[in-house]
């Protein structure tokens, strides 16, 4: 086949070819590869490509590339070459060290120690939930290790879409990113709502106005997160530092208490019903459900290290992500296993025990009034929220930059991708993911019924980020698997020890985790919703946004890399 020649001179074409993107200046080769072909009278791009610049007058409508499908549509995508100016108003500024990785790391996740995971003892009991944790911690170390090596290797904000992307193309790194999406915009909906259940019972204030306490919450933490990644970073750190206090105070206040043989060992099986039962004196069975207790616990297990795995969309704000980012991953996992089995083996061991943790939404203040009497209620709860808080403010930090990074490389519409001139933060992205999780809420809150809503956003909406985070740790273990596998030669700053085997693991762990949570019929809607999220999500990429990539910085790796791979 001849080519057709680009009907633009090189100076005109190559008038900017470094690139801002966010702090950092890289040089694109994409257009290195353009220039050379353009030299030699022929062009052979890796997709169609037309031109975003300043002044698209500059650039004939006759200048577009022809090359043979297999290299112009990978995917069926065509991307755009963007102005320096598209990057100019997309800026980020790096902030963060290793201590502020790991804060952020720890106070995503920290408000799972405070709820959620306790409720595996009602299928469980202690024995299968203590295994089921430790399989799940397994999956999660797997996962921390293979994000360890991918994040400095890759140092982008896009993370595990920006991971897939090179290992599977466009669409990989579009149904990667999307199941990101569904996690981090709904998993702070669902804290927020319980943070507006405790404020609701602190300030005695009517159930109709939980909304409210939604909306203000949103503003304060958005606003936080908008105002600069310096005043985002310091207010994680305190809120993280707060809430791991509380927990050590915790700790340190149970030790008394602690009856294990009475209280955690207190789960028994109905024999004609085949659920959970209560031994007042406790000494009941170390699996009183089986090895399917063991399984059936393992979806509540993940609340205890759930979204750890957001510290790579941190990247491009990191000082120096190729050294601190696998430090901050790996620190703040070994936080979150010791904080998560001292919860695990203390909370249950004192009054009123295992048996009534496992239905409860607040096993934490449950164990300080255990120890301390009700009449510090009020007090005790503002010490729950402030672990809430921690993981809301974090998460919030994520879906503003995971947003950012589909935006940027034209996954999800340009616009969203905008910074603030002044604070270089993704403010639009915030504003978006924090629209949609309060609009969600909105809806779920008035179509079923107001005050009866509170156990589908607990249950519903819960399973749908949590299926979503389940599907992400599927894909990102492939990933792992496929870069190691495909692309061999990218520089690897850090690497896992545990390798591929560490990932397959992970990979299996996920798909038992998944299986058992679509047995489970509350679970059964919240893959319902997810599975509408995606179709929305795949129309627009289809029939839009598959047209608009554009050559951000995890798109211009992602095919320069994919191109060595295909020479050699």
């Amino acid at each position: 086949m001849r080519h057709r020649h680009w009907l633009v001179t090189p100076p005109q074409l190559f008038a900017s070819e470094r690139l801002l993107a966010g702090s950092v200046l890289f040089e694109t080769r994409a257009t290195e590869a353009i220039r050379a072909r353009l030299t030699r009278g022929a062009l052979e791009a890796p997709a169609s490509l037309c031109l975003l610049g300043r002044n698209r007058s500059e650039h004939p409508r006759k200048a577009t590339a022809m090359a043979d499908d297999s290299k112009q549509h990978e995917g069926g995508v065509i991307y755009h070459i963007p102005g320096q100016e598209y990057f100019s108003i997309r800026e980020l500024r790096r902030h963060a060290g290793v201590f502020s990785l790991w804060a952020l790391g720890v106070g995503a996740v920290i408000s799972g120690d405070f709820s959620g995971w306790n409720l595996g003892f009602a299928v469980g009991g202690w024995g299968g939930m203590f295994i089921g944790t430790i399989l799940i911690t397994i999956m999660y170390l797997g996962l921390t290790y293979s994000i360890a090596e991918m994040s400095p290797a890759l140092p982008h904000t896009g993370g595990a879409y920006s991971f897939a992307r090179t290992a599977f193309g466009p669409w990989g790194g579009f149904i990667t990113g999307v199941a990101e999406n569904i996690e981090y915009v709904l998993t702070p909906a669902v804290v927020v709502f319980f943070i507006g259940a405790y404020l609701t019972g602190i300030f005695e204030t009517p159930q109709y106005f939980q909304p409210v306490w939604w909306l203000i919450g949103y503003i304060v933490f958005v606003g936080l997160n908008v105002r600069g990644v310096e005043l985002s970073f310091k207010v994680t750190v305190i809120v993280t530092l707060i809430a791991l206090a509380i927990l050590v105070f915790f700790f340190l206040s149970a030790i008394p208490f602690i009856d294990f043989s009475r209280y955690a060992m207190n789960v028994g099986v109905d024999p004609a019903t085949g659920t959970a039962v209560e031994l007042p004196e406790g000494g009941g069975p170390f699996l009183p459900f089986g090895i399917y207790g063991v399984l059936a616990s393992m979806p509540f297990a993940v609340w205890l290290f759930l979204a750890i795995e957001q510290l790579p969309l941190a990247a491009e704000e990191s000082v120096d992500p190729r050294r601190d980012m696998p430090k901050g991953i790996m620190l703040g996992m070994f936080t979150l296993i010791a904080t998560g089995f001292l919860v695990l083996i203390i909370n249950p061991a004192i009054p009123d025990g295992a048996f009534k943790l496992g239905s409860s939404g607040e096993p934490i203040l449950d164990g300080f009034r255990a120890i301390y009497g009700t009449g510090w209620a009020k007090i005790l709860s503002l010490f729950a929220v402030a672990g809430l808080i921690a993981s809301f403010h974090a998460i919030i930090f994520a879906f503003g930059r995971q947003i950012y990074s589909l935006s940027r490389a034209g996954y999800f519409p340009h616009f969203l991708s905008v910074t603030h001139g002044a604070h270089k933060t993704p403010n639009t992205a915030l504003v978006a993911g924090a629209l949609v999780g309060y609009l969600v809420m909105l809806v779920v809150w008035f179509t079923q019924g107001g005050e009866q809503a509170g156990s589908f956003i607990g249950g519903v909406l819960l399973n749908m980020a949590v299926f979503g985070a389940m599907f992400s740790y599927l894909l990102q273990g492939l990933t792992f698997i496929q870069l190691r596998r495909a692309f061999p030669n990218i520089e690897r700053p850090y690497r896992s020890p545990f390798g591929i085997p560490g990932a397959a693991l992970t990979v299996v762990i996920a798909l038992v985790t998944i299986a058992f949570q679509l047995a489970d019929p509350l679970y059964q809607r919240g893959i319902i919703g997810v599975a509408i999220w995606y179709a929305l999500a795949i129309v627009y990429f289809a029939a839009y946004g598959r047209k608009t990539l554009v050559y951000s910085p995890e798109e211009d790796f992602a095919v320069r890399q994919r191109e060595g791979a295909a020479s050699m």
